[in-house]
Order: structure tokens, then C-alpha cells, then sequence
């Protein structure tokens, strides 16, 4: 009598000791040091493509942030902020490589060998960079100070008290010249102009700035090159207690475009 259904594949045969393995060679695993080796290559991989094209960590070296960014604080920088027509705004605050000694000596990074080495691929916060708050494009121009004190771009003054540091002990907002009475600008195409938020100690774009009968002095030292700028600080992430974001300052959303 014939069957109605298709004829059985035969069973296979049991192995001898009575295990169930699955037909076929069991795949190999690597050594547990050959996959640490693999798994570090990769991360390290990562981090310099991570460190290249987004995000690059930074430590603060100096007080010329604060209170914002105190010493030792760890930011991170997020490089694609400016890519394409992308350009630094007023009030970001911003990395930017040292324009011309203006660290005014070797600058300050990771002393420690093995810190030194993860600095590089992006893993330990990097020195030898400023950070600043840019308070001038292309076009525009600064002016210190009105009569109460504070600092005008395009004609208009600009309320920075959520940002300074004692602004009520201070002349005014751009004491750094040792007068309150100065301007800069036009700010050329291509540049900016920063100051730092502790305005009584910050070696800045005033600082640098060419005063009367100086003889030595640079005419537009006191520009940085947007091509200098790392990206733009969008996070305080060390310590723990400190953990925020960081947003560009609302007090210059009223100043107009240079005409």
C-alpha cells in the first residue's frame, strides 16, 4: 500500500556519547586576550573618528570663565556645529585654538604620560585651546562703554548680568584695556571677537586690542580666525555636581545685523 504523504528523510544516527549537536563544524571562538586586543582597537578606532568629526573633550585651565567654567571643569565641544555655512553666532561660547601666543606659554595640557597618549585619540580632555564667548561677527562693531557700564554692539547695549562674573564690583564690562572708553571692529570677514566671562581676568580679544602711541602693537590681533575655532561648548560634564548644558546667552538677540 502506497502512503499518502512524501517518503521521511532517514534519522540520523545519534552521536555515540549521547549529546545533541547540531550537523556541521562548531564555530571557533577567539582567545579571551585576542578579543580584548579587537575590542580596544575598535574603541580606540572610534574615538578618533568620534574626536575628528563631533565631539572632542576639553578641560578649563583658568578663571577666565567663570562662574560659568571653573578651573578644572571638563566641556565637551561639538565640532560639527559651525560645518558647511555654519558659522559661530554672538553669545556661543566657543574653542578655538591659540590664535598667536596668546596663552603666552606652552600650553597647558595632560603632564602625565598615559594621559597624554588618550588626549590624542580623544579620550582625556586636551590643552593648548582657549575658550571664550564670542561677542562679535563679521561686520560688527564693539563699542565700551555706556554710561552704565556696558558693552554695545551695533549700537546696542547688551545686559550680560547672567553670565559675569561681579559685574558690580567692575567700571565696567571691558575693563581688560585699563579704560572703559575703546572699540573694535569692524570685525573682519572670516573673524571673530571673544571675551571671557570674568571680565576683570581674561586675556582676550581686548587684550589684544592696539591702543594709542603703542609702537608694537598688531593692527587685528585682536580677531580670531573662525578657522581656528574647534566648535562650539554645548555640555559641562565633569564633576558630577556641575553636569549641564551650555546655551548661547539670549542677551544678544536683540543686536541687529552690521550694515
Amino acid at each position: 500500500m502506497t502512503s499518502d504523504v512524501g517518503d521521511s528523510a532517514p534519522t540520523p544516527n545519534p552521536p555515540p556519547d549521547g549529546s545533541a549537536k547540531a550537523p556541521g563544524k562548531s564555530k571557533k571562538h577567539l582567545p579571551l586576550w585576542q578579543e580584548t586586543i579587537l575590542l580596544l582597537v575598535v574603541a580606540l578606532g572610534l574615538s578618533v573618528f568620534i574626536k575628528a568629526f563631533f565631539l572632542q573633550a576639553f578641560y578649563i585651565p583658568s578663571e577666565s570663565m567663570e562662574p560659568g567654567l571653573i578651573v578644572n571643569d571638563r566641556i565637551l565641544v561639538e565640532k560639527m556645529s559651525y560645518w558647511a555655512a555654519g558659522e559661530p553666532a554672538r553669545g556661543d561660547v566657543v574653542v578655538f585654538k591659540d590664535p598667536d601666543n596668546w596663552l603666552g606659554s606652552t600650553p597647558i595640557g595632560p603632564t602625565n604620560p598615559v594621559a597624554q597618549v588618550l588626549a590624542k585619540v580623544g579620550l582625556y580632555p586636551s590643552g593648548g585651546h582657549l575658550v571664550k564667548r564670542v561677542v562679535g561677527v563679521a561686520g560688527d562693531t564693539i563699542v565700551c562703554c555706556d554710561g552704565e557700564g556696558r558693552i554695545s554692539v551695533n549700537g546696542v547695549a547688551l545686559n550680560e548680568s547672567a553670565y559675569l562674573k561681579d559685574i558690580t564690583t567692575l567700571q565696567c564690562n571691558g575693563p581688560m584695556t585699563s579704560t572703559c572708553k575703546w572699540t573694535a571692529g569692524p570685525v573682519p570677514e572670516g573673524s571673530i571677537f571673544v571675551m571671557g566671562d570674568n571680565r576683570a581676568n581674561s586675556a582676550d580679544s581686548t587684550v589684544h586690542m592696539c591702543r594709542k602711541r603703542e609702537t608694537d602693537c598688531v593692527p587685528g590681533a585682536e580677531f580670531v580666525s573662525t578657522q581656528l575655532v574647534v566648535g562650539k561648548v554645548f555640555a559641562l560634564v565633569w564633576p558630577a555636581s556641575r553636569i549641564s548644558l551650555v546655551h548661547r546667552a539670549d542677551s544678544f538677540a536683540g543686536v541687529p545685523d552690521a550694515n
